[in-house]
């Protein structure tokens, strides 16, 4: 097939929607027969996945590579940022750590060049092997005064050579200004190379803007290619934690009630989205006590500061709501650093996390924690003991420390996951609860007198939502017109 031209999906702003339409045109180019790959230059976010060869990237092209049905590669996001605190973030080039950052430091001038050669490399490697290559920006291209630092919107579409979709948030409102002020502003190379806009989360009836679209092209001179609805029933993957704020909900009668606890640093909470599609489920996300005392199953989530979380679990009261929910013989689970806040205690000697070199676990799980510098991150293949047998399963982790186990009797050695019981378990594994047979293993103790319904399979269910997602961009979306955009016709 004709090889086009690499596509970037700008943005006006941060949450806009690019992740989403790249994720979209992953699928549509896919089905068109091309060979699709995702990139996204740098990345912020606490929700990372591990490739297949054991490095770390962003979630977001993770899913975005399983929608153009290839496997995820740290070249799809060669710079990723996990932030430790307002100022600081961890810095992971090529899949591995590098160290922590403040922001002052990190988008400096001195050195900036050797990030941009990192990820230009990784751009090169990416582009021999796939096309098109469908390219995200990050946060707002208009922001002027990183210019000269950046290394993922308009600069690394000057290097792809790549053609530049703006996408606009119509839902916020001002989607004019935005998008006017995000074209207006680019030095002029630069506004070359924005072919087309993409007006996105539109609700209600779609004529009504009609006017407003032709004015939108008169004043800008680039066509605007689609007005995409708010696709609210269409479930992809986020990874963005701004949606969980409304997930914090309450514990509804007639399902299993599933209480995710709400850390202050809570990652990967992809983790929990097989449980909130399961029809026999209520998952919702609280940090409070009274909400905690209704659940059922409550899960302590993955968190980028262990101990920083621990001491606001005892400070907001939960840490005594979950032990009380252990003793009335709820289920209470952990996943990587929850998993470690169910142990003993949590060492960090070397100043890790944090200056506080012991703070007490809940006590749960009879294990240790011990914080180091090298972080583990690996795809797992592991089988999971049930009643009926031990079952196949994968999974992934991505941690720091290493955690070994103090019971009695036991000799002390490294566990990735320590189950006491069907109701009392913990393990470092990510993606653990998107195997079946551990979710029906997991509510079985609760579905008596509650409506019985199949087990979830979650892999047909995404593949369903990364066609659908395609068909409905594709319905909105003027493809002709951006097949010749991507032609250099």
């Amino acid at each position: 097939m004709e090889r086009l031209h690499p596509l970037m999906l700008a943005g006006t702003g941060s949450d806009v929607g690019k992740s989403l339409v790249a994720t979209a045109f992953c699928r549509i180019f896919l089905q068109d027969g091309y060979q699709p790959a995702p990139f996204k230059a740098q990345n912020m976010a606490l929700n990372s996945y591990a490739t297949p060869e054991g490095f770390e990237i962003g979630r977001a092209q993770a899913v975005q590579a399983e929608a153009a049905g290839i496997p995820c590669h740290t070249d799809m996001n060669p710079l990723l940022l996990k932030p430790n605190s307002d100022h600081t973030s961890q810095v992971i080039l090529n899949g591995r750590p590098i160290g922590n950052q403040h922001a002052t430091q990190y988008f400096r001038r001195e050195g900036r060049e050797v990030l941009r050669q990192a990820v230009h490399e990784a751009f090169d490697r990416l582009a021999a092997r796939f096309h098109p290559i469908v390219m995200e920006g990050a946060g707002s291209i208009a922001e002027i005064n990183l210019r000269d630092v950046d290394i993922v919107n308009m600069s690394m579409a000057r290097y792809a050579n790549a053609d530049v979709i703006l996408v606009a948030d119509i839902d916020r409102g001002g989607v004019f200004a935005s998008v006017y002020g995000s074209i207006m502003l680019q030095e002029p190379e630069d506004r070359k190379l924005i072919k087309g806009i993409i007006i996105n989360k539109f609700r209600g009836d779609r004529s009504l803007f009609d006017e407003g679209r032709k004015q939108l092209e008169q004043i800008c001179g680039v066509p605007v290619l689609g007005v995409l609805p708010h696709l609210k029933d269409i479930h992809i993957e986020e990874e963005d934690s701004v949606s969980l704020e409304r997930k914090n909900m309450e514990a509804q009668a007639g399902k299993v009630n599933v209480a995710v606890v709400m850390l202050r640093h809570l990652s990967n909470f992809t983790d929990f989205d097989v449980l909130e599609q399961d029809s026999r489920v209520h998952l919702y996300y609280t940090n409070n006590t009274e909400e905690i005392k209704k659940a059922d199953i409550l899960i302590l989530p993955g968190t980028k500061s262990t101990i920083a979380d621990l001491m606001e679990l005892r400070r907001n009261g939960c840490a005594q709501a979950i032990l009380q929910a252990h003793h009335d013989g709820k289920t209470v689970i952990g996943i990587c650093g929850g998993f470690q806040m169910m142990g003993q205690e949590v060492l960090d000697p070397e100043h890790v996390e944090s200056d506080v070199e012991r703070m007490p676990g809940l006590g749960i799980l009879p294990l240790t924690t011990t914080m180091n510098g090298e972080k583990r991150t690996v795809q797992v293949d592991f089988y999971w003991e049930t009643s009926a047998g031990p079952s196949s399963c994968k999974g992934y982790e991505i941690h720091m420390g290493i955690t070994r186990s103090v019971a009695a009797g036991e000799k002390s050695k490294p566990v990735t996951t320590y189950k006491e019981s069907p109701r009392c378990w913990g393990s470092y594994i990510h993606g653990i609860l998107d195997n079946a047979p551990i979710i029906d293993e997991l509510l079985s103790p609760w579905l008596e007198n509650k409506e019985e319904e199949s087990a979830f399979d979650y892999q047909a269910y995404k593949q369903q939502q990364y066609d659908l997602l395609a068909d409905a961009v594709r319905h909105e979306i003027n493809m002709p017109e951006l097949y010749r955009i991507l032609r250099g016709e």
